[in-house]
Order: structure tokens, then sequence, then C-alpha cells
């Protein structure tokens, strides 16, 4: 989430030494950074996390405006008010449900920004201090480069998940033919480019060098995200994280801006090992799910043909206040589907009622779950969900097999045994939650027919103790609190 507050400082002149309280300031900017990092590890003290982080900023900004020969203050006032009005708007009147579109269009602006920066820097090397002699040294050549490289790569496929996940686009795997080749060629020619223009001399050498390495990292940054599916949609949204800290840090080094070096580090560095963090829960590889997403392969379940008709049971609201009331404990699995449907207000007061009646509720909340890192945890603590009821996947699992319902609204995959038997399943060996061994599972889906991004059936729609609640999951859920009134 800090990705987005990556500083772009140093847009104006640098030159000269920076002075002593100048890199102290920085380090002090660099230390709140840090403290935010940690502090949105829980969101129990993801607000103070947001405070250091914007204090860390309003530091790192402040000192390059003192320190460096601004143009024009004004402009540069009336940018940094005109940022901060549409930010505030923003914040207040976004839904928690659009939290991962937006998140990804922030991502699009700090790979737009370091673009942006890379090529001023280019355009006027001399008021950033980067003339060795007549020219840019080679070394700048290749930071710049990399900035550049990177931060296109951000921007387009920060695009494309942001259309994805806001709907605009399908979130299906676009399959496009050699892609792997494509991809793999269109990165080779940005390092030999790269190289090229480090080694070249003179506008007319590097101009057609460097304006090639932007042209072909905004293609390839589409290219790389069109063919992942909204399953793997959480890697994608922590990767490009990692990409929009690697590339303020590369421009860190350009302009020789050490808040910017330090803050790009932190924000690549987490993002990798969020990344990592993610895949590991689907126990795939980060290289897997580049190369496509789930259901991608034409010959997996995924292909859009019609799943098997098999008997299940099929309940109502009335049905399930009854059992759940009956209930000594309740463990919740949140999904996607509960997102889309706006349900997480009605699933917190459905989980008060049961409480007032002495059911133990709690909160399962599985790593992948909706469209970005923390989605569904972002949603509960919208509804105010108590944080010492959410559990993660591998602090719950053991709890299923005494649990007297498991109450599923909108997850699929998460929950599909399929993960742990089928060995030719696109999901096979992905941790999942054990809801097959709770004694009683409530499933909230729209209809039998839809399937999870995997494109897979679920045997835990056909087991004796399911029972399927077709609809709306907000309808479904406001029906069930009526009926425990």
């Amino acid at each position: 989430m800090l990705s987005f507050l990556a500083p772009v400082a140093d847009l104006a002149a640098h030159g000269g030494e920076t002075p002593a309280w100048a890199m102290l300031a920085y380090l002090v900017a660099g230390i709140f950074f840090i403290l935010a990092l940690r502090g949105l590890s829980s969101p129990a003290t993801s607000r103070t996390g947001n405070r250091n982080s914007m204090i860390g900023m309003a530091i790192a900004v402040i000192t390059t405006l003192v320190t460096h020969d601004i143009a024009n203050i004004l402009e540069i006032g009336v940018a940094i008010l005109l940022g901060g009005i549409i930010g505030v708007t923003i914040a207040r009147k976004i839904a928690m449900t659009a939290m991962p579109e937006l998140v990804a269009g922030f991502h699009s602006l700090v790979g737009l920004a370091a673009v942006l920066v890379g090529w001023a820097a280019y355009l006027n090397p001399g008021a950033f201090g980067l003339l060795v002699g007549d020219s840019i040294g080679a070394v700048s050549k290749v930071e710049m480069g990399l900035g550049i490289a990177i931060g296109a790569i951000t921007f387009s496929g920060s695009v494309i998940a942001f259309l994805k996940l806001s709907g605009k686009m399908s979130g299906s795997p676009i399959m496009l033919p050699a892609r792997h080749v494509i991809n793999l060629g269109t990165l080779v020619a940005i390092i030999v480019l790269t190289a090229m223009f480090a080694i070249a001399s003179g506008p007319a050498e590097t101009m057609p060098l460097i304006a090639a390495v932007t042209v072909l990292a905004f293609i390839i940054g589409f290219l790389l995200i069109i063919p992942i599916g909204g399953a793997d949609m959480p890697v994608v949204v922590s990767m490009l994280n990692s990409y929009s800290g690697w590339a303020a840090a590369a421009m860190g080094f350009t302009l020789g801006n050490t808040a910017m070096i330090i803050t790009g580090a932190l924000v690549g560095s987490s993002g990798a090992i969020l990344s990592y963090i993610m895949c590991r829960a689907m126990n795939r590889s980060f290289i897997s799910v580049i190369a496509g997403g789930f259901g991608a392969d034409d010959s997996s379940a995924g292909s859009g043909e019609a799943m098997e008709q098999r008997p299940y049971k099929q309940g109502s609201a009335a049905d399930a206040a009854f059992m759940l009331e009956q209930a000594e404990s309740v463990i919740i699995i949140p999904g996607y589907g509960m997102a889309v449907a706006q349900a997480q207000h009605a699933l917190r007061e459905m989980a008060d009622l049961l409480e007032e009646k002495g059911v133990q509720v709690k909160y399962a909340i599985h790593p992948v779950a909706g469209r970005m890192p923390g989605h569904m945890n972002v949603l509960l603590a919208e509804a105010s969900v108590e944080y010492d009821k959410v559990f993660e996947l591998e602090d719950i699992n053991s709890e299923f097999a005494q649990a007297d319902v498991a109450f599923i609204i909108g997850a699929n995959d998460v929950v599909n045994p399929a993960a742990k038997t089928d060995k030719s399943s696109p999901i096979y060996g992905m941790p999942v939650f054990d809801v097959d061994k709770a004694k009683q599972v409530f499933f909230i889906k729209r209809s039998m027919g839809g399937v999870g991004y995997a494109g897979v059936d679920n045997d835990v729609f056909y087991m004796d103790q399911t029972m399927m609640l077709l609809s709306d999951a907000k309808k479904m859920v406001e029906e069930i609190v009526k009926a425990l009134d």
C-alpha cells in the first residue's frame, strides 16, 4: 500500500552537495517509512502506519524543496495542492470494494512519474547534476534507462490490472500466440538497448535508443499482465507494488536523492516479499503466475465446458437461520463474491445476532481471497469486525473439524478440496480451508452455473452436509438476519 506514496521529489534542479542536515532529514524520513511498513503489517496498527508514511513524505518533500533551486515554487505549490485535493476526494468517495482497482491506479501513477522524471533528467541533465564533461555519465544512463523501463512496465501493467479489477476488461486470461517468445524477446531487447544507450554519446545516438526502451517497456507491461487471470490478481497487485518501488529507487540513484533510494528499496523489497507470500499461498511459482493465470491452459477445466450436473441440496434463509441458532461455533469464510455484493455490513450484523444468542463466531481469511492482498481484511475492518475474530488459514484450519457450521460467502477456489485430491486440477497443491470437515456447510453463491476463477467445479457443493443458498450474497444474508430477529 505504500507504493503510491513513493517520492517523486527532486523534480526540479539537482545541484551541489546535499547539506548534512538534509541527509539527516532524509534518514529520518526513511525511518518513518520503515515504521509505516511496520504499522501496515497489522489491521490494528494500519492507521498509525499511514500517519507515519504521511509524516515521512512531508519531511522528504519539504527537505527537497528547501535544499534545491526550485524554478517556480508557486507552480510546485499549486501542483501539491491540486494533488492533495484529488487524493482527499478519492479517499472520501471510493468504496472499499473498489480498493483493488484504486491501488492498481495509484501504481500506474508511480510508474508514470518515474518515466517522466527519467525523461526530464535526460532532456536537461545539467539541471540534475548528471553531466560528466559534455555528456551524461554511463552509470547515470544505466540508472536512468532502468528507471524509465521499470516505470513504463509498472504504468502499462497497472493500467491493465485496473481495467481487469474494475470489470472494464475481462478478468479471464487473454492468451496471445507465441506470447512467451514475444515477451522474452522484448525484455532482451530492452536490456540490449539500455546497454547501447549507456555507451552511446550525443543526442543523435541516445534519443532513438531511450525512446525505443520507453516504447518497448510500455508494450511489455501490457503483454505481461493481459494473460494473467483474476485468481492471480493478489500476486499482480503486490508485484506491481514492487515494480513501482524499484522504479523509484532507480530514479533516486539517478537524481542522487537518498529519500527516494530508501523508500524505493523499502517498497520494492516489501512488494517482492508479499508476492512470494501470495505465491506460496497458492503453492505456485512467481514465474508460473507471470506465464499465465489459473485456467489459462486450454486443456484445463476452465476451458468453458459445462460442469457435470450432480445432485445438491438447496436451502432457504429460514433454514440457515434455524441451524445457525442451534450451532455452538460458526466459521465464516468470505470471498470476492462478498465484496461484489457489498455484503460485509450485513454479515457483521448476522454475526452480532449469533453472538448475542451464545454462538461463537470467527472469520477465516485466505491470503489470496479477493483481488489484492488483505482485501477481505479491509472489507471486514470497514464493517467494524473486531480484529481478534479474524484468523488466517494456518491459524484456523485445524478448527473446522470441531466447527458446527462453515459459512462460505462468495468464496470458491479457496475452499475447493480438489486442491488436495485432484492432481489434474489447475489448483492442485494450493492450501485451502478444510470446510469439508465441518458438521454443516452453508454455501452462498448466485447460481450453480458459476465456478471460481480457476474454472473448476467444487465438490463442496455436493457434499451431504452442504446446503446451497443460491442468491445475491447481501440479499441472502439480510434475509438470514431477519429470520434471526
